[in-house]
């Protein structure tokens, strides 16, 4: 049994077709100005990559921010509820749950079954998140996948940086910037602004063993690892962090595809 999961972010779409035993296939594209768009063609994606047809799914489940916008989906089930679930598919000890996405934060606590427990989100503010991190990126000219490794290596150690609203962090990095101080501890001392609200978010839920992470950050080793050492806990992630969420709404689409059955 074919099944898929579409994960509509304010950054990213992803989508996945799973069997019964593993992913088939997996994509990952910019959402860009249309959610519905962005499914329709990374659906397209996947279903090569399997070699499948829309006619061979036998259920499809959105989540994410966009989730409502997939017209060819069966249900939308929330992001929360996903990326609990796929990451217990992944690792089923795993007791917290970290996703930090393009435009949010969220920290989970889940059961054995991967069902979610309490859950917090950041605010408002953007600080803390992808977007953050692009705009570090544009400000700073070092590209992307660069700011976690230099963030580690500060020259003459982290400057200030506000954490506790992204404007201002913005303002912080640029009037950094202007004072002539090193991009390395620029980058170091943002990261630990983003750290600083990641942990906070944690902290509202109560950490227990074990961590994983979830979204486009768990590739910034410069994060994972300041929040490591912050909860004293190793951090578990998935060969493509970003994709957990899809996952989980697979997982979703064989449950409604079993019942649906009997």
């Amino acid at each position: 049994m074919l099944l898929a999961g579409i994960d509509i972010g304010s950054s990213s779409t992803k989508a996945v077709v799973m069997n019964d035993r593993s992913v088939v296939a997996s994509g990952i594209m910019l959402t860009g100005a249309s959610g519905t768009v962005a499914a329709s063609s990374v659906m397209d994606l996947v279903l090569a990559q399997s070699g499948a047809a829309m006619g061979d799914l036998a259920c499809i489940v959105s989540t994410g921010y966009g989730r409502v916008n997939v017209p060819f989906a069966q249900k939308n089930v929330t992001e929360i509820s996903c990326h609990a679930r796929g990451v217990n598919w992944y690792f089923p000890g795993v007791r917290t749950v970290l996703d930090m996405g393009g435009q949010d934060c969220k920290a989970i606590k889940c059961d054995e079954g991967g069902r979610v427990v309490k859950f917090a989100l950041n605010d408002k503010c953007a600080a803390g998140t992808g977007r953050y991190l692009e705009r570090l990126s544009k400000y700073t000219g070092v590209p992307l996948g660069e700011i976690g490794p230099r963030s580690l290596q500060p020259v003459n150690g982290p400057v200030s940086v506000d954490s506790f609203c992204a404007v201002f962090a913005e303002n912080d990095v640029l009037l950094r910037i202007r004072e002539g101080y090193q991009i390395n501890d620029i980058l170091a001392g943002a990261v630990d602004a983003i750290v600083e609200r990641i942990v906070t978010i944690i902290q509202r839920i109560g950490a227990e063993e074990e961590l994983a992470i979830s979204g486009g950050i768990a590739k910034n080793t410069g994060v994972v690892s300041r929040v490591e050492k912050r909860l004293g806990m190793r951090a578990l992630i998935a060969d493509e962090p970003q994709i957990i969420g899809a996952v989980g709404a697979a997982l979703f689409a064989r449950d409604l595809a079993l019942k649906s059955a009997k």
